[in-house]
């Protein structure tokens, strides 16, 4: 079988995780091909917030979400929804993450998040300096504010959470924020400021340059489908919509897609499901912000990239088979308006809905199983592509049958066998 092996690795998956280990592997010279349905880049990376959200330490979900729930039902356009046609379906998922937020399991979630993230920018800069494209990544912050005075409590609160996470933040005044983001509306009573973030003027472009990047160390991308896959005595086969392809190990990458190979390679069925995430591109918007600027009670992100403002950061639960809700995508203008001194222009602007893979404990599976033949990474949430650069050197690392690295994030609470 070694001699029909069309590659060393295939990588199932051309998202910015994908295209970023595939670059890694080629670049420890495996011979590399990149399989998927669609071209690199064209599923959740191309429409995600490019906020480097190193400060996200903590997962999306707390104990309050049982409060909330009649909400995520009831409200169509809420900032976390529940599809109640899909609530049969996710209610497994859903009490899986309850069991997660009890102390032990989510002190350890936080401790595995926060492993990755303290990675990530570091990992990010190596990266794009290696493909001498650092002037993709804006290393200058990212601020989350506040309008009501009875928000100050909870941005104290969190302040005070986030440095016992060891995540470098400071407060800073109302005027101060206006002060770096003039246009900003006098409501704004404050924010916190978080120095080590950053932003991507372009996540999509992320993806194409680390593409040709790759295709300059060798790696072949193949547009088909892997609709099944198994493991071989001397490697792995996978079934396309277009033949057999060979391979000595395979890395599963293909993000909310990923379930359903890795339980035909590996036997195991994980708890994966989705996090519809909505994004609004505003064209016309350029000069608004200094960097990527969170809101506290409204419950989004804006974004400057190089195509105008980005709008984004709402979560809906309805699974991989439901049409998108695109009026989710426009209530983010709405959202927008009485947080800026003039209102935001929504001229040309171009709605977008793509799928964040995730799992119950709100930490990635990044592994190798099946003696070596089988490397997953998948399940990173809301923080692909904080975590792409930092996941791409431990598959590497885990594709060499390395020892541990003690420089990078250790394995144990990313494992499969937690599942």
């Amino acid at each position: 079988m070694p001699d029909s092996n069309a590659a060393d690795i295939a990588v199932v998956g051309a998202g910015i995780i994908g295209v970023a280990c595939a670059l890694q592997l080629a670049r420890q010279g495996k011979r590399v091909v990149v399989i998927d349905p669609q071209a690199p880049g064209m599923g959740a990376s191309y429409g995600n917030a490019g906020h480097l959200a190193t400060e996200q330490v903590f997962p999306i979900a707390d104990v309050s979400i049982l409060k909330r729930l009649p909400a995520m039902l009831m409200d169509p356009m809420g900032p976390l929804r529940l599809d109640w046609k899909y609530l049969p379906r996710a209610l497994p998922w859903f009490v899986r993450l309850l069991l997660n937020l009890r102390p032990a399991r989510y002190r350890r979630t936080v401790a595995g998040i926060r492993a990755l993230n303290e990675a990530s920018l570091g990992a990010w800069q190596r990266l794009l300096h290696a493909i001498e494209r650092p002037h993709l990544l804006r290393e200058d912050g990212s601020l989350l504010v506040f309008e009501r005075a009875e928000s100050r409590e909870a941005i104290d609160a969190l302040r005070q959470r986030m440095q016992q996470q060891n995540v470098p933040v400071d407060f800073w005044s109302g005027e101060a924020v206006r002060e770096v983001a003039p246009q900003l509306s006098d409501a704004i009573q404050g924010g916190l400021f978080f120095p080590a973030t950053g932003h991507f003027l372009d996540p999509y472009q992320v993806v194409c340059e680390l593409v040709e990047a790759a295709k300059g160390h060798g790696v072949k991308f193949l547009t088909q489908r892997v609709l099944d896959g198994r493991v071989e005595e001397n490697g792995v086969s996978l079934m396309t919509d277009q033949g057999v392809l060979a391979a000595h190990q395979v890395l599963v990458t293909c993000g909310a897609h990923s379930a359903k190979l890795t339980a035909a390679l590996t036997g195991k069925k994980v708890p994966l499901d989705t996090e519809r995430g909505y994004h609004l591109m505003l064209p016309h918007e350029h000069n608004r912000l200094p960097f990527a600027i969170t809101s506290l009670e409204r419950k989004f992100i804006m974004t400057p990239m190089t195509g105008g403002l980005r709008l984004a950061g709402t979560v809906e639960f309805a699974g991989l088979q439901r049409p998108a809700n695109m009026a989710r995508a426009w209530q983010l203008h709405r959202l927008s308006q009485g947080l800026f001194r003039q209102d935001l222009n929504a001229e040309g602007a171009t709605p977008w809905m793509g799928f964040r893979p995730s799992l119950p404990d709100s930490l990635p599976i990044i592994d190798r199983v099946c003696d070596g033949k089988v490397l997953l990474a998948f399940g990173h949430q809301h923080l692909g592509l904080t975590h792409a650069a930092v996941t791409a050197q431990m598959v590497g690392h885990l594709a060499s049958m390395q020892p541990p690295d003690p420089d990078l994030p250790a394995l144990a609470p990313y494992r499969l066998s937690r599942f």
